[in-house]
């Protein structure tokens, strides 16, 4: 199943770039802080970043990839990192649902970026 996942491809690309996750880990987007609630570029970081579900890191990158998983266990996994991070676990099907249904029409390879609510293609991959 295609999901999003930590990548430092395209990193870089603006000054403002972070990678501090692991390579191919889960990631799903989290909450704005108030630093960041207007800017995506303001001083946390936070705005523009994916949050990773293993590492509890960040990054500005994600590729989306073909995972051998279903559904149950992606949201298994997402409900493990919220519960190990004192968030909300109860959303954690919704949350799948909707971060499946944001990348479901982007061929695999696709490297996204996010600016606060809005999450768009940064690179193509070379064979779509």
């Amino acid at each position: 199943m295609k999901i999003l996942t930590a990548t430092a491809t395209a990193q870089g690309r603006r000054h403002n770039d972070f990678n501090y996750c692991i390579e191919g880990e889960l990631v799903w987007i989290g909450l704005v802080c108030a630093t960041d609630r207007r800017n995506p570029d303001g001083g946390c970081g936070c705005g523009r970043a994916f949050a990773g579900m293993s590492s509890h890191r960040a990054t500005t990158t994600a590729m989306i990839r073909d995972v051998a998983t279903d559904r149950r266990r992606y949201i298994g996994a997402l409900r493990a990192s919220l519960e190990a991070q004192r968030w909300p676990a109860a959303s954690a099907d919704d949350l799948a649902d909707g971060l499946m249904q944001l990348v479901g029409d982007w061929p695999v390879g696709t490297v996204v970026e996010r600016r606060l609510d809005e999450v768009r293609v940064r690179v193509w991959p070379r064979h779509a």
